[in-house]
C-alpha cells in the first residue's frame, strides 16, 4: 500500500470520526495511521463484536455530535461477527453512516453483495493508501451534501461569526463583505483565537507555499480587513499586531 494527504472540511468544527473495523494488525495500525495524517479522528477495533459496541454507544450517546461517527471502514473476514452482518445491523437500525468496505474478496458477486446490504463503496485489498483516502473523502463529502445539518460550521468570536460554508461574515449579526482573501484570513485567525500567526505562516495557509509576492502583502489585508471589521481600525479590539511576532485575534 502506498500513501497520501486534507481533509479538513469535515462535518463541523470537529475532526471526522472514524471507526475502522479490521483484524489484521499491519492494515489496521497503517490504514488507522494515513487517516489521522488527513486529520481524522480514529477509532480501531479488531473484531465485529466491538464494531458492534462502537456503533451502538455512538448513537446512544444522548445526542452529542462529538461520539458520532462520520464514516466507518469495515473489513469482511473478522472474528464474532462477520462484516457482512454487522453492515447489515447498522442499516436496520436506520443509521446512515456512509461504509466502505475493505476486502481480499474481489469477485463480481462479493462486491455486489456488500453494496446490497448496505455498504456505501468497495475497495478490494491490495489497495493503494491514495486511492482509500480519495474514496473516504468522497464519501464524506456525499454524507455532508445528503445531511445538510452537518455541513454548517459556524465559527465565532465575540461579535463575529463566520460561516464556511456560506463564506459569510457578520459582525454584531450585520453582513460584512469580504475579499476571498480577507475571508481565508479571518478564518485562519477565528480557527484558534488568541494564537498568534506569522506573516510566514499566514502566508502559507492563506495564499499557499509557492506565493512568491512580499510578506508585506499580509500586512496590506489586514488593514482592509481591520477597515471592515474594527470600530477603529487604528485601535483595533480584534485583529491585534503582536511586534515582533505577527498578528493575533483579540
Amino acid at each position: 500500500m502506498s500513501s497520501s494527504r486534507d481533509f479538513s472540511l469535515g462535518p463541523s468544527a470537529r475532526q471526522a470520526r472514524v471507526l475502522l473495523v479490521e483484524d489484521e494488525a499491519v492494515i489496521r495500525d497503517t490504514v488507522a495511521l494515513a487517516l489521522q495524517a488527513e486529520g481524522f479522528q480514529v477509532v480501531a477495533v479488531e473484531d465485529g463484536q466491538q464494531a458492534l459496541e462502537q456503533v451502538q454507544g455512538s448513537t446512544s450517546a444522548q445526542g452529542n455530535g462529538d461520539e458520532a461517527f462520520d464514516l466507518i471502514v469495515l473489513d469482511l473476514l473478522l472474528p464474532f461477527i462477520n462484516g457482512l452482518d454487522v453492515c447489515r445491523f447498522i442499516r436496520q437500525q436506520s443509521n446512515t453512516t456512509p461504509i466502505l468496505i475493505l476486502s481480499a474478496k474481489m469477485a463480481e458477486a462479493d462486491i455486489v453483495v456488500g453494496l446490497e446490504v448496505g455498504a456505501d463503496d468497495y475497495l478490494t485489498k491490495p489497495f493503494s493508501l491514495k486511492e482509500f483516502i480519495a474514496r473516504c473523502r468522497v464519501l464524506l463529502r456525499n454524507y455532508q451534501d445528503f445531511n445538510p445539518q452537518l455541513k454548517e460550521e459556524i465559527l465565532s468570536f465575540q461579535d463575529l461569526a463566520l460561516n464556511k460554508q456560506q463564506c459569510q461574515v457578520t459582525l454584531r449579526g450585520e453582513a460584512v463583505t469580504l475579499s476571498p482573501k480577507e475571508f481565508s484570513l479571518l478564518e485562519v485567525f477565528m480557527q484558534q483565537p488568541g494564537r498568534v500567526r506569522s506573516r510566514e505562516d499566514l502566508i502559507e495557509k492563506v495564499w499557499g507555499l509557492d506565493f512568491m509576492g512580499d510578506s508585506k502583502t499580509v500586512d496590506v489585508h489586514i488593514r482592509w480587513l481591520r477597515e471592515k471589521i474594527e470600530a477603529d481600525p487604528s485601535n483595533p479590539q480584534y485583529l491585534i499586531t503582536v511586534r515582533g511576532f505577527g498578528y493575533r485575534l483579540g
